[in-house]
């Protein structure tokens, strides 16, 4: 008989949202502190951060798998595995690699049926997207900014399910480097490009949407003259897991892109 986790810890989010999505959130017994979804999972023991956390507190739950995401873990996770402990970090990038991953989970917990079946939900979600921008008139051009010193824009999930949405993101191309200094963008840039929308996420704090109107140069741009900037949640968006499919994809045809029509209409 095969013996799979029972005691599971995760340092990043998204684990969290899908063990409880496929009725496994009773394996987690530990989580980072930027845990919000879902509001059952908040309640659980706090270990870690993002790049550190306390191997006492988790070493204590007598954890049987860690769960965490990206290179960025690689120190914490070394740290873990220097005590013993088993340590899993997932390091993708698109929405194929959250599906892939979200399939690897579900069979370490061996849970494959039920994680069929949710991924399946997921398909159905990304078919509607497909299904709504199928048919729109326009593609409007979007810049997303997950930081703003350094400038960083948006990661490939994010980029991808923007683009799934009927968007155009003006920084496609560099949505698909893996490490974030490459992501890197100037207000030239992104002048130049005068994106008809603004999605900003910023990773670890509240954006500061004043802000944008007050960069120089930045009053010329489309998105800052209509009020076309928006701030989204990056349990969401920066989540490389269920949420930007199961909440981003409706975030944004029903919010962003209503305002845009409306917008639109009026001027």
């Amino acid at each position: 008989m095969t013996n799979f986790p029972e005691r599971i810890i995760c340092i990043t989010e998204e684990a969290v949202e899908f063990l409880f999505a496929i009725g496994e959130g009773h394996r987690v017994v530990g989580v980072s502190a930027y845990v919000k979804r879902p509001i059952e999972a908040t309640k659980l023991p706090k270990v870690s951060a993002f790049v550190n956390g306390s191997i006492k507190k988790i070493k204590a739950l007598n954890p049987d798998l860690i769960l965490g995401f990206s290179d960025i873990q690689k120190d914490f996770a070394r740290d873990l595995i220097g005590e013993g402990l088993n340590v899993f970090i997932a390091n993708h990038r698109s929405i194929d690699g959250i599906i892939d991953y979200l399939s690897l989970i579900g069979n370490m917990v061996g849970k494959p049926l039920e994680t069929e079946e949710y991924i399946s939900t997921l398909k159905d979600k990304i078919s509607y997207a497909k299904d709504f921008a199928k048919n729109l008139e326009r593609r409007p051009k979007v810049y997303i900014e997950e930081w703003d010193e350094p400038k960083i824009t948006g990661i490939e999930w994010f980029s991808e399910i923007v683009e799934l949405c009927g968007l155009e993101n003006v920084f496609k191309e560099k949505s698909l480097m893996s490490m974030a200094n490459e992501r890197y963008v100037t207000d030239e840039e992104i002048l130049r490009n005068d994106p008809d929308i603004i999605l900003a996420c910023w990773c670890g704090k509240p954006v500061e949407l004043d802000s944008f109107k007050a960069r120089k140069d930045y009053q010329q741009i489309k998105a800052v003259k209509n009020e076309m900037i928006f701030e989204l949640e990056p349990e969401i968006f920066l989540q490389p897991g269920p949420a930007p499919i199961v909440d981003g994809i409706d975030y944004l045809i029903d919010h962003v892109w209503k305002k845009f029509k409306l917008k639109s209409s009026a001027l």
